[in-house]
């Protein structure tokens, strides 16, 4: 049986935590077309035949202009030291941008890199590109670093995924046993999950600018049999941006809170009794405090 530790690294919305979620076959990390959606580290681990395979989930990295943002970018680099093969994702649909290279050149020139850890370039959502228009992407991305494997894959699909977990199980060694139990996946408490879940939901319904200045707290998490009870808070920095949550008559703020009980009810498999509301709390992404009681 193998084991090994890949961390998935790039810049924010590249598909990182998609490829988890489909390499682990279970919804364990938030998913949106919106930029920084993961904000801190996730372990999954996906179970196979020839063993085990952990995956580290990171923020994307980017230039970092709040207390939030530098811990992002943090726990990204910080996952290198974790891992024993380093996987950085880029968007195949276009050619290297400015932050695609500073990515890139961070990974190649950490100081305290183990210099014989295998580094794979994975050139994500091919499923909407024809090859023609790849391969020129391939081409312009292989003279940015010394890749020991690229591969074009599709997160989404599976496209090329299953090549993937060939190519990263040739460079694990045999073990006597896997280090998770059979039936772990994640490191993911419930109410991380709970948090997570209605983060993305507001994600969903919400525009351009909220993104950056929404998080959600577990203010009360109670397991009553087969019924959770949960209040939670969504935080906001102005009255605008709580104004936007809640929507006319609060039709966006219960539409987020039926969504993200449907999905925590199936995630979980209970039913869940969900009370949200929604808090003003100016600068929370530079609060210190705040943040660690956010679990940032």
């Amino acid at each position: 049986m193998k084991f090994g530790t890949m961390a998935i690294v790039g810049c924010p919305n590249v598909g990182k935590s998609t490829l988890v979620n489909t390499l682990v076959k279970q919804k364990i990390a938030i998913v949106s077309n919106k930029p920084q959606t993961t904000r801190s580290r996730i372990l999954g681990v996906a179970h196979f035949p020839e063993g085990q395979l952990a995956l580290l989930d990171t923020p994307g990295l980017h230039r970092a202009w709040h207390r939030l943002n530098k811990r992002m970018v943090r726990a990204a680099l910080d996952t290198v030291h974790e891992a024993d093969l380093l996987a950085v994702m880029v968007d195949g649909r276009r050619m290297p941008g400015t932050g695609d290279r500073i990515v890139i050149q961070q990974i190649f020139s950490m100081p305290d890199r183990p210099q014989n850890m295998p580094i794979f370039l994975l050139v994500n959502k091919v499923d909407v590109i024809s090859k023609p228009k790849v391969l020129p992407v391939i081409d312009a991305y292989q003279s940015l670093g010394d890749w020991a494997e690229i591969i074009p894959l599709s997160a989404k699909t599976g496209i090329n995924v299953d090549r993937l977990r060939e190519l990263v199980f040739a460079r694990f060694s045999d073990q006597d046993g896997g280090a998770y139990a059979d039936d772990f996946v994640t490191d993911q408490s419930l109410r991380r999950l709970a948090a997570e879940t209605i983060r993305e939901k507001v994600l969903e319904q919400t525009q351009a600018e909220l993104p950056y200045a929404v998080a959600v707290n577990i203010d009360e998490f109670l397991e009553q049999g087969k019924l959770f009870s949960i209040a939670a808070s969504i935080l906001v920095e102005r009255s605008g941006q709580k104004a936007i949550v809640i929507g006319k008559g609060g039709a966006r703020l219960k539409e987020i809170g039926t969504a993200a009980r449907l999905d925590l009810e199936k995630e979980m498999g209970v039913k869940v009794f969900l009370d949200i509301h929604v808090k003003v709390e100016e600068a929370w992404r530079d609060n210190e405090s705040l943040l660690v009681d956010l679990g940032y």
